[in-house]
This record gives C-alpha cells, structure tokens and sequence, in this order.
C-alpha cells in the first residue's frame, strides 16, 4: 500500500467516530414552566449557569423542549403529558409545586427534577428528603417556611398596624393552605388581625387592592405564588398609588419598584435545579439523590419604595438588609 493511500485511509478512520457521533441525538431537558418564557431572565439565567456547572449547554450537548403555562397553572398537567409523549430524558419541574406536583402525575419513568418553595414531603412530591425514591428529586428553598418571618417584618415596620393583608392565590391548593395557617397562627401571636384576600388572576389585583383599602388595612404581605411575582410591577405600581407598604417573598417586587422582599435565595435555588439536572443526565438516578435544601435567605429593601409611601424604614430592619436600593 502506498504511504498516500495509507495515510488518507487512517484519515478516513479516524472521522468515522466523529460522524457518528455528530449524529448521535443530543439528550432532551423538558422544561416545565408556570409562567412566560421572558417572565424570569434571571432564573433562567442562573438554571443555565447551574447546567453548565454540570458540564451541559444549550444547543452544544444537550436540546431543551420548552412547556410554558402562560401564568395558567390548570394547563400544567396537559403540558407536563405532552413533555411524556415526546420521550424527554429529564422532565425540569423548576419554579414551584404546581408544577412539580403536574409532572409527578405525569410519569413514573421519566425522571423529574423539582424546584419548589415549600416541604417537599408535606407537598406529596417526595417520602423523605434523604432517600427521596421514585423518578422524582430536586431542590427545596424557604419561600414558604419563613413566610411568618416576613409578617414579623412588616408589623416590625408597622409596629402600630392593627390590620394586615394577606394576598394569596387559592388556585395553588398545594400551597395556599400552608401558606394561609402559617400566616394566621404568626398573625395571633403578634397580636394582628390578618385580612386574607384572593386573587387568581391580574384582573383580581385591582379588585383586591380595593378591598383593602376597604378594609383599612395598614400593609400586604404577598404570598409564594407565579401570579404575584411575574406581575410584580403591577403589585408595586399598586402599592405605591395606595400607600400600601408591602412584601413579598421575591426579590423581583423591590426591583420593580415595591418596598420590600425577604425569601430563599430563589437564583441560588434554580442554579442548584439545573446541577441536579444536569447529573441526572450523567446517568444518576433521582431514587439516590436526596433533595436539596437551599437555606440562603435574602432581605431586600428598597428606600426609593420607603420614601414614595412616606415613611423611613428603621435602621435596625436596615442593617438586616442583604441588599439595599436607594
């Protein structure tokens, strides 16, 4: 055999592999979202980085199939069983128990990873936080156990305040019960008396707004729910046309303009789902990893929001802050 011939043979050899593996079909994340596709670019941005920790991209080893509810939870199940049908590798349950608890139902092969705010066990997602069993695990943040703390909060603001609201979306079973007890035992213990008021949908938010004013209430506390926070500017707009100081448990309502937020480190939460996704698709089975508990809380405050409702926020509160904006 000639040495040109030779050489162009090994050539040829040598490409065979990475042909076939240019045409190897890439994994497929089914993402499972409650509310729009431009509604968080944060989160997003941090479940990528998060993916990336884990040795994944976008478009380079790994394809997304996106599943969007448009802020409509009853959609949910309906989208979670077209990600089944479409054989997904890993269902990304990621942004709260509406979702997650859709996916559950959806399959009982497909592995699912959770973000949620609140006790995964209490939820039904998982038997135990250490060996979770199934196809299902991920990771749990404190939006919901601390939601008392952030009642503490504004009656820390409000030390005179008979009369609080309590804004939550009865829509979210899964979670409107817990969040409404916790806040009705805090609000006996502070001595306040708590206004729970619903809102499914954007069209609610005026129509509640209304009420407390109603009710003369002093201040709102925002419940854990994708209704509230991907219409976070409305809910500060609201708050600052009422003279309504409120919180919330995300960081998006004081970047909106609102007054005050203090929850789980939500980013740190959805970069943690996409690690866990990501080692999911390397093979690791959801039964063996035990969920994940992100216990980083964040206090935000934003004095432009003090000054337009006309008051100063304390400097004890203050000095709490994690993140201040002025």
């Amino acid at each position: 055999m000639k040495r040109r011939e030779f050489i162009t043979l090994l050539g040829g050899a040598a490409a065979w592999p990475l042909v076939a593996r240019a045409q190897q079909r890439l994994p497929v994340i089914g993402f499972l979202g409650s509310a729009s596709p431009n509604t968080f670019p944060e989160r997003m941005r941090a479940y990528f980085q998060g993916l990336r920790q884990a040795g994944f991209e976008e478009g380079r080893n790994v394809a997304i199939e996106y599943r969007w509810a448009e802020g409509r939870i009853e959609r949910l199940p309906a989208l979670a069983t077209e990600l089944v049908q479409q054989k997904v590798d890993v269902i990304a349950a990621i942004g709260g128990p509406p979702q997650a608890l859709a996916a559950k139902a959806a399959t009982s092969t497909i592995p699912v990873v959770f973000q949620v705010g609140a006790d995964p066990i209490a939820l039904g997602l998982v038997a135990s936080l250490s060996r979770p069993g199934g196809n299902i695990t991920g990771v749990a943040s404190l939006n919901v156990d601390v939601g008392p703390k952030r009642l503490e909060l504004m009656h820390e603001l409000l030390p005179s305040a008979k009369t609080i609201a309590f804004l939550f979306n009865p829509a979210n079973a899964s979670t409107a019960e817990m969040q409404t007890k916790a806040f009705q035992t805090a609000a006996q213990t502070l001595g306040i008396e708590l206004r729970a008021l619903p809102a499914i949908a954007e069209r609610d938010l005026e129509a509640a707004f209304a009420r407390m004013i109603d009710a003369k209430v002093s201040g709102v506390v925002i419940g854990n729910d994708v209704v509230f926070t991907s219409r976070s500017a409305q809910l500060a707009e609201l708050s600052l046309r009422d003279k309504l100081p409120a919180v919330s448990p995300f960081r998006e309502f004081p970047m909106a303009g609102g007054l005050m937020s203090y929850g789980g480190d939500i980013l740190d939460s959805w970069r943690l789902g996409g690690v866990y996704t990501g080692r999911v698709l390397k093979g690791e089975k959801p039964a063996d990893l035990p969920v994940q508990q992100s216990t980083k809380v964040e206090l935000i405050v934003n004095l432009k929001a003090a000054k337009a409702l006309g008051f100063t926020v304390p400097m004890l509160l203050l000095g709490r802050a994690d993140e201040v904006i002025e």
